[in-house]
């Protein structure tokens, strides 16, 4: 499965911002989904998960009662809603699938897609 995310850009601290990734192929139903994000200088950091039929889902401490991910198996999309934003949230989200849901471990995801920039200024 091929992914893109779009949607990042600049937005105040306190705002939001929804991501997209929209993935090719008939097989996203299948796939869990993740979000992960990496600022300069550090390491990839998971942000969340779904899994398969949006029932189940993993955040991050970080992310926790801000950030929410939905689907849409029907039109093959992934989103992160983020609220609340602070300048920490600043990076480069990446959207992810793996075949098993759950992990918050980057090498347990099959296909990434190239990221999108999220700037948030104080």
């Amino acid at each position: 499965v091929q992914l893109q995310a779009f949607g990042g850009g600049l937005v105040q601290a306190g705002g939001s911002l929804r991501l997209s990734c929209a993935a090719s192929g008939r097989t996203f139903s299948s796939y869990a989904m993740g979000w992960f994000r990496q600022a300069p200088g550090k390491e990839r950091e998971f942000v969340g998960t779904i899994n398969r039929n949006s029932d189940s889902f993993y955040y991050a401490d970080s992310a926790k009662g801000r950030f929410s991910i939905f689907r849409d198996n029907a039109k093959n999309t992934v989103f992160l809603q983020m609220n609340s934003l602070k300048p920490e949230d600043t990076a480069v989200y990446y959207c992810a699938a793996a075949t098993h849901y759950g992990s918050s471990w980057p090498h347990s995801y099959d296909f990434w897609g190239q990221g999108t920039q999220v700037t948030v200024s104080s």
